[in-house]
């Protein structure tokens, strides 16, 4: 009998269950890249980072500059909860975000999550909600011509988690992305939206309207 959407739920981490590959390594190297060009110092920023990894890799590294980091995944890391810059949420997205405050964020991280939700545009629009005007959220996800490589790697190679791949919902070009951009309350002209890494992912910089604007 086939599984329920309620029982394909996530019950582990990125990362929790097993260290990131090599061309995990990689892949995320160059995420992170292109996040700092977009948000180049994340000093005195409130951050939050959803569906971050167990061990947060991107968001811990701004630990000593942010002022607090908001954390949330099924499951993280001990000292990332215990750390007094976190405030650390597990649960299953989107429905943990909706005990954050609105307008609370600066920064929002989207990396490598969309792909994995049933209800993205559920997300999106609670990330629009938590920013705070002149903030910014980033979404990074994988293209259709990135769905290729990833299944090579997984499935035939076994580069890749082979779990990860099979936990994914959709792809999505900027055609795709831009369009959930927009319902979720960003307007078109504070939106970037392109492909990077090779054309295999997709990758969306939104400001929220609003001062301070984008020269924040």
């Amino acid at each position: 009998m086939a599984m329920t959407r309620a029982e394909r739920v996530r019950r582990s981490s990125y990362g929790q269950q097993r260290a990131p590959t090599l061309a995990d390594r990689f892949g995320v190297w160059l995420s992170t890249r292109r996040m700092r060009r977009a948000v180049p110092d994340f000093t005195g920023k409130r951050v939050g980072d959803f569906g971050c990894g167990y061990n947060a890799t991107f968001a811990r590294a701004l630990l000593d500059r942010a002022p607090q980091v908001v954390l949330i995944d099924v499951a993280l890391a001990g000292d990332l909860k215990d750390h007094s810059k976190v405030k650390a949420i597990e649960g299953t997205l989107p429905q943990a975000l909706e005990e954050l405050e609105a307008e609370s964020l600066d920064v929002i991280v989207l990396n490598s999550v969309l792909e994995h939700l049933w209800e993205p545009e559920w997300a999106l629009a609670e990330s629009w909600r938590l920013a705070r005007p002149g903030g910014v959220v980033l979404v990074n996800v994988p293209s259709w011509r990135g769905k290729r490589w990833l299944e090579l790697s997984a499935f035939r190679l076994g580069t890749s988690p082979a779990e990860e791949m099979d936990d994914h919902k959709a792809y999505y070009d900027p055609r795709d992305l831009w369009p959930l951009l927009v319902r979720a309350g960003f307007k078109p002209s504070d939106i970037r939206c392109f492909r990077h890494k090779f054309g295999l992912n997709t990758f969306a910089e939104c400001r929220r309207a609003g001062a301070p604007g984008k020269g924040s």
